[in-house]
């Protein structure tokens, strides 16, 4: 949910931007949004963080309009957060001061993409490989999105209602070295039955790299809307976003009829 949430404010404030609602940013941003956590189960967001990049002026040079700016960030996040969530949030907006120059002009000598932002926002384990910059022939991507896809559909087809799955390569064999999935005592068959039914299935082709890259048709040029907002938890769209579609579910099933 952190993750979502720092996500959607970022959406939010980029289609304000656009459509000239928030004239005063500029496209450099970033979020993070922290919940106190009950159980499995939010119940309260105790700090916010929003760095935007700003026209300007929009600083504590002009409090009239860095007021204006704070006050835009905060309509954002109670219209995405829930407000029973946000009665004792701690807000920090542009802590560093001014944010004027943004993007590369700003920063220098970074390499590959935040990995936790693409992915899970910590809430599972990451491999360690960006997937920006690389082609889906390297597995730092292909077996990251192919490990959510199967997630997702075991969860999908009532096998549990938590999942994570890893998958282990060596650099030119093709056959992964290890499966292993863990569906954390949620799981209504064991989890080894749920590895055998993956590598069972014939279409998934034993999960080779080639065969991920088949089944998901990653060789397309369909990269592009995953330079924000983040790889996961997005809704597949034609040929975009192919590792969130839920179309193994009766495959599940049957292999473990």
């Amino acid at each position: 949910a952190t993750l979502y949430y720092s996500h959607k404010i970022l959406e939010r404030m980029a289609e304000d931007r656009h459509s000239g609602a928030a004239p005063f940013l500029e496209p450099d941003a970033k979020s993070q949004v922290t919940l106190r956590y009950e159980g499995s189960l939010p119940v309260a967001a105790t700090a916010v963080v929003v760095s935007t990049q700003h026209k300007k002026g929009y600083d504590e040079n002009d409090p009239a309009k860095k007021a204006e700016l704070e006050a835009y960030v905060k309509k954002v996040v109670a219209d995405v957060i829930p407000p029973v969530l946000l009665r004792d949030t701690v807000y920090y907006i542009n802590p560093t001061g001014s944010f004027e120059i943004g993007g590369p002009d700003g920063d220098a000598g970074l390499t590959g993409r935040k990995i936790i932002v693409d992915t899970y926002g910590g809430a599972a384990p990451h491999g360690g490989g960006a997937f920006s910059g690389k082609d889906p022939t390297k597995v730092d991507r292909s077996a990251a999105y192919i490990t959510r896809y199967l997630a997702k559909n075991v969860v999908a087809a009532g096998l549990a209602t938590r999942c994570t799955i890893q998958i282990a390569y060596a650099i030119g064999v093709s056959q992964p070295l290890s499966l292993y999935v863990d569906t954390h005592d949620t799981g209504t068959v064991g989890d080894d039955a749920i590895e055998r039914a993956i590598l069972g299935i014939a279409k998934l082709g034993g999960l080779t790299p080639r065969a991920i890259r088949t089944h998901l048709g990653l060789n397309k040029p369909i990269y592009q809307p995953t330079a924000a907002y983040g790889h996961f938890g997005r809704k597949p769209d034609g040929d975009y976003f192919p590792w969130e579609r839920l179309d193994l579910v009766a495959d599940l099933k049957a292999a473990l009829a």
